[in-house]
């Protein structure tokens, strides 16, 4: 199970399903709002170097996985990545929540390598939307996307759907993909999710992705899922 993402990029928007309108939690459970073990922590507006940074190791990412260089080009190579973790070792954050990466809602992925570089265009409490693409670093073979990062995509959306509709913390109880069509790299896509109803600490959670390319979107896959609140003192 996954943790929910805190991003506060806003909390537009109004419930609309009917399967939103359940009793507030807040007034079943008075620990509704208890973050587990979870440490606290807000966005980050990082300095453009940081934005530049997260970039330049995305395309690094890329050629990591498609680079057939000499052997002296990797020599080299390994000399200045090695020579760059021993620029920034001595900063390590030792706090959770510390460091910009993953809360930075203005960057593509959050500002997170480990996320795709994909950015928010709609938060509010009746969905989520984000657009992007997928690159080189995400090819599973005949360049398509890995079939692994869709449940990747959607976990995060899953953390923000969850997050923008109220929900406090909570993590992922099961999470299911339907592949419909091949992803493709390097064309804009888009997901888009919402909560489709609630039941105490429970939120089911439901988003696709797809294709937006003409005058007719081709859906790529969708995903389902089941956020549980998190108990007083879970990790």
């Amino acid at each position: 199970m996954t943790d929910r993402k805190r991003g506060e990029a806003g909390r537009s928007g109004s419930r609309t399903d009917q399967s939103l309108t359940d009793p507030d939690p807040k007034e079943l459970d008075p620990e509704y709002e208890h973050h587990g073990g979870f440490p606290e922590y807000g966005p980050a507006t990082p300095c453009p170097g940081f934005g530049r940074f997260v970039e330049a190791m995305r395309r690094l990412q890329d050629l990591a996985v498609s680079a057939d260089p000499a052997d002296d080009v990797w020599d080299d190579a390994a000399d200045r990545v090695v020579a760059l973790t021993e620029l920034l070792g001595p900063f390590q954050a030792q706090v959770e929540g510390q460091a910009p990466a993953g809360r930075a809602p203005d960057l593509p992925g959050m500002g997170s390598l480990l996320l795709p570089p994909w950015t928010l265009t709609r938060y509010g409490a009746d969905g989520v939307e984000m657009t992007g693409h997928f690159t080189r670093f995400h090819v599973g073979g005949n360049y398509a996307v890995h079939g692994g990062v869709l449940p990747l995509l959607f976990d995060h959306m899953f953390g923000m759907i969850s997050h923008a509709a109220g929900r406090p913390i909570s993590r992922t109880a099961f999470l299911h993909v339907d592949y419909r069509k091949v992803t493709p790299t390097d064309v804009p896509l888009l997901v888009r999710g919402r909560v489709t109803s609630t039941e105490g600490r429970k939120a089911f959670v439901s988003a696709e992705l797809v294709d937006a390319r003409g005058s007719q979107e081709t859906l790529l896959a969708e995903g389902n899922g089941l956020m549980v609140r998190l108990l007083p003192g879970q990790p």
